[in-house]
């Protein structure tokens, strides 16, 4: 068992505590409610938990209470380990990414209680409410804006919280419905084994993310895009039901018949806001016969010749590619360049080629125009084996990283084209919903115009698979039934600019802040320059600006003022606070103090 020794106070901690423990006179603790906000303590501040407090919650989570520390590591294994996703995930005081210029850097908590079941969160929160800590709460740690660290706060760690279990026919408690075919999964597991369970072994389709190493329960709570959304919906249309701690310590079982309005909110209302998630349960699917894939990257000779492209590529999109079964993303890079990687499904290879047979035949026509930088490669793969890590290094060599660390859990991979993301500091980062309004005959031109002046800025990526229209009617109506603003119902893409830089983390070289902020500035120019043709377009929460204005609207519409009332019931006090969370305005940038 660990044993815990005090911090010594310090003098600003010393007076906003006896301001509020009442140990100062009434005239000066008046005068202090006047001008101090209810905070937070801090570290060495009055009213920050004793050593006997700390040993005391130590005991109550079965000595699973320390501090938190950061490893140290030589130059060349930090560059070797810090690239990996799954290294990253198994060190509590680190993070997927390591920061947004002048908006976060990746930051250790004080304390971590590496969670094992419900009981030890409700304690945990319990702790933290009581002695008014600065609370966080990290699965997979992915968060783009720094929604699972804070210095100085307690940390609930999800990481052992694993367990996946297939159910054939699942009935949510107190439900009359018939059971559906779900899957039940730990608040701290990922992706990449959920897809073993239910797809590679169970030979069934859950809707989830893409990166294998993206946390389940911030997924979905997030609203939760993957590859064949487009298909399937949002993960979050798929929750059946979800086992919460909220901020009063109580561990409750939620779902459509019980806490209705708490359910509805973790689908899609923004993760870390509503209490601690310890479980969830997810609706399975049958699998499709194929998952496929669509590579090609092209440089055209001229900027003519690239705007013909792109005109091309939309009439393409809009008249095959426009429907559940076409997913993932084609973007504009600098030099008049344009790399696709789309994904498919319940296709043959056939059927994909016939659906790119016009571009491909246009180009093919042009040798003058364009430049193949990497050839069309077109591939249909049985769908049950699309996240079988040693069949897909077979069949496709070089598309994914083993994790190869000596005590590595074997299997454990990632996508090679997320590497890049691992740690992540990043520039700049915006996202817009594209209206399926832009697709009409009428309108394409503008589209094409607003996309190529974007291009010219900075590279600009359409993800067709994070917008729902195009998608069957079942889809769109589960989809509907969440928090996610409901402009993703009506829109066939959701545009992202954005750049990363090399990680920030303490005991690598600091970023170049000068060039962060002059990229900053150009994704910034190239998005005011796409959202001409979209101007009221609202942003992907966890895919967006950290310095967004009017982030309520633009992440979640209409059903913001929903979502402030149920938590406005579920945690009053604002126990759980997180950038751009609902609830958030009401407090400091560091979610330590109230604003008055």
């Amino acid at each position: 068992m660990i044993k815990f020794d005090n911090f010594a106070p310090d003098r600003r901690g010393v007076i906003a505590g006896l301001a509020f423990t009442g140990l100062l006179g009434s005239a000066a603790a008046d005068a202090s409610a006047a001008t101090i906000p209810f905070a937070r303590v801090r570290p060495g501040g009055i009213g920050w938990p004793t050593a006997a407090d700390w040993n005391t919650l130590g005991e109550t989570v079965g000595g699973r209470l320390s501090p938190v520390t950061l490893p140290v590591l030589a130059q060349a294994e930090a560059a070797k380990l810090l690239a990996n996703p799954f290294y990253i995930r198994d060190q509590a005081g680190l993070t997927q990414s390591s920061g947004r210029i002048d908006g976060w850097q990746s930051a250790p908590s004080a304390y971590v209680v590496r969670v094992r079941n419900a009981a030890d969160v409700a304690a945990a929160v319990t702790f933290a409410a009581r002695h008014r800590l600065r609370l966080v709460v990290k699965g997979g740690g992915h968060s783009y804006l720094g929604g699972s660290n804070a210095a100085d706060s307690l940390l609930v760690w999800t990481r052992d919280m694993e367990t996946i279990e297939l159910h054939h026919a699942f009935i949510p408690a107190g439900s009359a419905s018939t059971g559906v075919p779900a899957v039940s999964v730990g608040a701290g597991a990922i992706w990449h084994d959920v897809y073993n369970a239910v797809t590679t072994r169970g030979g069934r389709y859950v809707q989830g993310g893409g990166c294998t190493t993206v946390g389940v329960a911030g997924l979905v709570q997030g609203g939760g895009f993957g590859s064949f959304s487009k298909t399937f919906g949002i993960a979050a249309a798929h929750l059946l039901e979800a086992e919460i701690v909220t901020a009063d310590g109580q561990v409750c079982t939620v779902n459509a018949e019980r806490d209705p309005d708490l359910f509805w909110a973790l689908k899609g209302g923004g993760g870390g806001t509503w209490g601690v998630v310890t479980r969830l349960t997810l609706q399975t699917h049958e699998l499709p016969a194929t998952f496929g894939l669509v590579h090609w990257n092209l440089k055209a000779t001229s900027d003519d010749a690239f705007r013909n492209l792109l005109a091309r590529f939309v009439d393409l999109y809009a008249d095959h590619l426009f429907n559940p079964h076409w997913g993932e993303q084609v973007g504009l890079r600098h030099g008049n360049r344009i790399e696709v990687l789309m994904l498919f499904q319940g296709l043959d290879e056939a059927a994909a080629r016939t659906a790119w047979r016009d571009l491909t035949e246009h180009v093919d026509a042009r040798p003058h125009d364009y430049v193949v930088e990497e050839p069309l490669i077109i591939g249909a793969f049985p769908a049950n084996r699309f996240w079988d890590g040693a069949f897909v290094a077979q069949h496709l060599p070089g598309v994914l990283v083993v994790d190869d660390r000596p005590d590595a859990k074997p299997g454990n991979w990632w996508w090679a084209g997320n590497t890049e993301e691992v740690g992540a500091f990043w520039h700049g980062y915006e996202s817009a919903w594209l209206p399926a309004s832009l697709l009409d005959q009428g309108q394409r031109a503008q589209l094409v115009d607003a996309w190529f002046a974007a291009s010219r800025l900075w590279s600009v990526t359409l993800h067709f698979n994070k917008g729902l229209a195009g998608a069957p009617t079942a889809a769109i109506a589960a989809s509907r039934e969440t928090a996610m603003n409901p402009q993703v119902l009506d829109a066939f893409a959701l545009a992202i600019v954005a750049m990363d830089g090399p990680s920030a983390y303490d005991g690598l070289p600091a970023p170049d802040l000068v060039e962060a902020r002059g990229n900053l500035a150009q994704i910034r120019a190239a998005m005011a320059a796409l959202r001409k043709v979209a101007p009221d377009a609202g942003s992907y929460l966890s895919e967006s600006n950290f310095a967004l204005v009017d982030w309520r609207t633009a992440c979640w519409g209409r059903h913001a003022a929903r979502l402030d009332a149920v938590k406005a019931r579920y945690d009053p006090d604002g126990l759980f606070v997180l950038h751009h969370g609902i609830g958030s305005e009401l407090w400091g940038s560091d979610g330590f103090r109230r604003v008055v």
